[in-house]
């Protein structure tokens, strides 16, 4: 399997070199990964906006055999949530939500809970749907989902249970 497709949250990027960047991707069929995207840095890049964070894409990756990354050959952003990205509060609940995804879900390993959890999510805070209230669901199920926790265990205090996982 060479090259391949998938849907995917960009939650994290990091600049390389002159005109690349590294993208850590939440997909629905290979959980967290991170690919490389050549050029998106350019200005006459046609995959740069598709690869803003927070976009929900539709990537063709290509796994080369020289590089231990997949490569983004083309990338579609099917909802770019700009009512998150022009609201200050919005955006600080979207980056815990991508902050919380990178420290404690596991590189490569495939969730599609978590996938459709952070999805439906940002569709929540998008259309202003309870926000705080999204935010703690998201919250308790990812630790459920990951097995953080039990079910029926409610904690008081979310943050410094999270806080001790991740040390």
């Amino acid at each position: 399997m060479r090259s391949y497709k998938t849907e995917g949250i960009v939650i994290k990027r990091r600049n390389f070199g002159e005109s690349d960047r590294i993208l850590t991707l939440l997909t629905n069929s290979y959980g967290k990964i991170q690919a490389k995207a050549p050029g998106v840095r350019k200005i006459t890049s046609r995959r740069s906006s598709h690869t803003e964070l927070l976009n929900l894409t539709f990537l063709t990756l290509y796994k080369s055999p020289r590089s231990s990354l997949p490569i983004v050959i083309e990338a579609k952003a099917s909802e770019e949530f700009l009512s998150i990205k022009n609201s200050l509060k919005k955006i600080g609940y979207a980056y815990y939500i991508c902050e919380l995804i990178d420290i404690l879900c596991a590189q490569s390993q495939e969730n599609r809970r978590v996938f459709f959890l952070a999805r439906d999510t940002l569709f929540q805070l998008s259309n202003n749907i309870g926000n705080t209230s999204a935010i703690e669901y998201f919250e308790d199920e990812l630790l459920v989902t990951l097995g953080f926790l039990p079910r029926t265990h409610k904690l008081i205090d979310k943050r410094n249970f999270i806080e001790s996982i991740v040390e």
